[in-house]
């Protein structure tokens, strides 16, 4: 399992995937890849996660842009120090692709807009990177 970091305007971004063979269907050209994000507000303040952008890469594909509110159907507040954690998945048509994007955060003190990247992770079929 691949693990990624970046720290962005006081939020730490950890990203771990793993390719899930239990529901690809590989004879199909279907690479199922799960993802698990960890948020970590490292500021004196309080934030609020409004808005994500995506963009997905597949190696057969162009890129697709997936934009909308929160994630997983949240808009999570993180008070100072705390871990907001979630997983989702991807789902691509090749072996190989990645993904990246961000987060638009809300500064709960000032009501200030913030953008948090979301850094670039490989998502790649077992063995095909070697």
């Amino acid at each position: 399992m691949a693990q990624i970091t970046a720290l962005t305007e006081g939020v730490l971004i950890r990203v771990s995937t793993q390719f899930r063979a239990d529901v690809s269907q590989t004879t199909d050209s279907s690479y199922f890849f799960s993802y698990r994000i960890d948020i970590e507000n490292q500021n004196q303040f309080k934030v609020q996660l409004l808005h994500r952008d995506w963009f997905i890469f597949d190696s057969l594909n162009p890129v697709i842009h997936v934009s909308g509110e929160g994630v997983v159907g949240q808009q999570p507040i993180l008070e100072s120090g705390e871990l907001y954690q979630y997983t989702s998945g991807c789902e691509l048509k090749s072996e190989l692709g990645s993904m990246h994007g961000f987060y638009t955060f809300k500064n709960l003190d000032t009501d200030q807009l913030f953008k948090v990247d979301i850094p670039v992770f490989q998502l790649s079929f077992p063995g095909k990177l070697n």
